[in-house]
């Protein structure tokens, strides 16, 4: 296992306003006669872009989330900051945030606006990709409707408060979900996307520096030691959040948890707090109960906050507004 561990990547984490109803025009064949090829343009550019680069379904998870607890589901997170606004992508929280997971978005984009310009929005895009890319990694396959629109506001002051930390208390990760609409077997299930990804050392350090948490697994935690020694100078360093099948979305994070391997305190704490634990027993016995409740739960979470065509815009450029916002 700790050959697994020693594999090093220079990137993110795992983990997302309001929750509302969709608006009547989400379906799933919205683009069936504005842009025919939507679906397949998604898979054919996500396909060739997870094989070169393994982390991007995990990055994209991750993305999307972010986004969908930030103001909603409206590609508010890719807007890129400007002399006029700080976005939210460049608040601290956010800093780790993949860049294959904005490139996959930029390559997708490009390519329907070729296809279908000015029809697709940005939304739309990282909600499709994000289901295609889970799937094609061995998650659950569920259903995406579209016709979000892209939202006009990114602000970096308003991200903190809105999205999990690494070492928060279940008491706290539950207020931020409840305030999305999620219950707490949906906050477990969902953290379930840890299954893949890795986190940044500085994440996770309080739990192996100075001292060893005497709840980490031994094994694991001295693995940690020698891969974060320099973290402070090297802030590229990081772990998987899932050692033993960090590729692979199945139930292992489950697994992993009642076995002293949860990376994060927040990971931990989920096994730990008798709230959370029968919730993380049933995933890690059953993956079938797992899929099903994460499937369900990303559906829900794709209608997060969704703008429709009132308050949102189909930007030409997904780090863009049409018209300046500040």
């Amino acid at each position: 296992m700790s050959s697994v561990i020693n594999v090093l990547f220079v990137v993110l984490v795992f983990v997302p306003s309001i929750y509302s109803a969709p608006p009547p025009n989400l379906t799933k064949d919205y683009y069936q006669k504005t842009c025919p090829d939507f679906n397949k343009i998604v898979r054919e550019t996500v396909t060739p872009k997870q094989g070169q680069q393994p982390t991007t379904a995990a990055g994209t998870l991750r993305l999307f989330f972010h986004d969908c607890f930030m103001e909603g589901c409206d590609a508010s997170v890719l807007i890129a900051t400007n002399s006029f606004n700080k976005a939210e992508r460049d608040d601290d929280l956010n800093e780790s945030l993949p860049g294959d997971a904005f490139d996959i978005v930029t390559r997708i984009k490009t390519a329907l606006e070729l296809s279908c310009p000015g029809v697709v929005s940005c939304a739309d895009i990282l909600a499709q990709a994000t289901r295609d890319l889970v799937t094609m990694v061995g998650g659950p396959f569920y259903e995406v409707k579209l016709g979000r629109k892209d939202g006009f506001e990114s602000k970096a002051h308003k991200v903190k408060g809105n999205l999990p930390l690494a070492n928060q208390s279940v008491p706290d990760m539950l207020s931020i979900f409840k305030k999305n609409g999620f219950t707490l077997k949906e906050l477990v299930a969902l953290s379930g996307g840890h299954t893949i990804g890795f986190s940044h050392c500085k994440e996770f350090s309080n739990r192996i520096f100075p001292k060893v948490d005497p709840e980490l697994n031994a094994k694991f935690a001295g693995v940690l030691k020698d891969l974060c020694k320099n973290f402070e100078t090297n802030k590229t360093m990081a772990a998987f959040l899932d050692p033993v099948t960090p590729g692979k979305f199945d139930n292992m994070y489950f697994k992993n948890l009642k076995r002293g391997l949860g990376l994060l305190a927040s990971d931990h704490i989920l096994f730990k707090d008798p709230s959370t634990r029968p919730f993380v027993e049933l995933y890690a016995n059953n993956q079938t109960a797992f899929f099903e409740d994460f499937a369900r739960a990303m559906e829900k979470l794709g209608r997060v906050g969704v703008k429709g065509e009132k308050d949102g815009e189909v930007r030409r450029r997904c780090d863009h507004f049409n018209k300046l916002n500040v």
